[in-house]
């Protein structure tokens, strides 16, 4: 793996990272962040999976507003990617260009009340009538649902087929059987909307079929390889802006007469952040660079390196923020000191694109240890 950055990639990384905190979505569009990894002849910019992750870092770095970055991640990387992968030409013509200038907002419908994790449990249905198949079924904790314009919805062609049966389907908002619900109230990532879907005999062509019959499972694989390697990117700029909070931090403020920062257990805290981000970094990294490489199929889909991205870069965000807490005492327990709200948004990433315990429980499958 070279990691001898080229002028254009580094360029790139200093360009988000001085983006505004207050970054809104048409921020990132303007500044071409949801084009990153489209096809050239579809708007986009057509980098690697190691440019993205290099940008998206410097992007975390800049904007502060971690809810709007897991919110342009979940369109980018759940449902731009699966269609410039998957999709006909005709579906990529007509999607593509508006996904990667944020003209159209993207979701991914696969969670369910009973099936979030466990896939199998997956109750919406596609009942083929002809050319034509007729979608039902809710979906919960869908990112992005009040504001998609187009869903990528999951649904299973026969409950009895579980997620073999499952077909990617792509349904506009608006169309008819179609219905958004508000969903519960998060306790963070305010800026990242969630919602329910609700698919009431919505009618769509094959022509809006992802994929073929039953290859749902490939595309949601597929997904969850590019997704649980970059999603979390951001939060390598995020942390390593704390880190630099806490080091003014405790060179600034005094207590018995002395630094903070000459107390072992404050010095201490800030090296295991530093440990934590550079262990973070090269994890990351290593994934986005394996995802770059022309790998069998089969061999990409037995590697861990996803799953232990995202199990190490949310578990460490959480870690190093709790530990931000503490160095900055009462003042960090402040909402004017901003790191209660990126501790609470941190802990959502623990969940979202699967749980650490699920992380892990897919790495030990993978280890043959399932």
């Amino acid at each position: 793996m070279d990691l001898a950055w080229t002028p254009e990639q580094l360029e790139l990384h200093h360009r988000l990272r001085g983006l505004a905190a207050d970054a809104t979505w048409q921020t990132l569009a303007d500044a071409q962040v949801m084009a990153l990894h489209i096809p050239r002849e579809h708007g986009g910019l057509g980098h690697s999976a190691l440019t993205s992750a290099l940008a998206l870092e410097g992007l975390g770095y800049g904007c502060r507003d971690i809810g709007l970055l897991i919110a342009a991640g979940a369109h980018m990387w759940a449902v731009a990617l699966p269609l410039a992968r998957f999709g006909t030409p005709g579906q990529r013509r007509t999607y593509l260009p508006g996904l990667a200038a944020g003209r159209l907002v993207g979701a991914h419908a696969i969670t369910e009340t009973e099936s979030g994790s466990d896939a199998l449990a997956m109750r919406a249905v596609a009942r083929r009538e002809g050319d034509k198949y007729v979608l039902t079924g809710r979906k919960r904790f869908i990112t992005n649902a009040p504001d998609a314009d187009v869903f990528l919805v999951y649904a299973t062609l026969g409950r009895q087929l579980g997620f073999t049966g499952v077909t990617a389907f792509l349904v506009e908002r608006g169309q008819a059987g179609v219905r958004v619900e508000t969903e519960q109230r998060k306790m963070g990532l305010d800026s990242c909307a969630w919602g329910q879907l609700v698919l009431d005999e919505c009618v769509v062509d094959d022509g809006m079929r992802l994929g073929a019959e039953k290859q749902g499972s490939e595309i949601f694989a597929t997904v969850m390889a590019w997704e649980r390697t970059l999603l979390l990117a951001p939060l390598l700029g995020a942390i390593e802006r704390q880190i630099e909070e806490c080091v003014d931090r405790a060179g600034s403020r005094r207590q018995f007469g002395r630094r903070i920062g000459g107390f072992q257990s404050v010095a201490n805290r800030i090296v295991d952040m530093r440990l934590r981000l550079e262990t973070s970094r090269g994890l990351l990294r290593a994934a986005a660079w394996e995802l770059d490489r022309p790998t069998p199929r089969r061999a990409r889909r037995s590697s861990p390196l996803p799953e232990l991205v995202k199990l190490q870069v949310s578990e460490s965000a959480v870690a190093t923020f709790e530990d931000a807490m503490q160095i900055f005492g009462g003042h960090g327990y402040t909402e004017d000191a901003g790191i209660e709200e990126r501790l609470r948004d941190a802990l959502g990433t623990r969940i979202s694109s699967g749980t650490s315990d699920m992380q892990r429980d897919v790495v030990a499958a993978k280890l043959g240890l399932r």
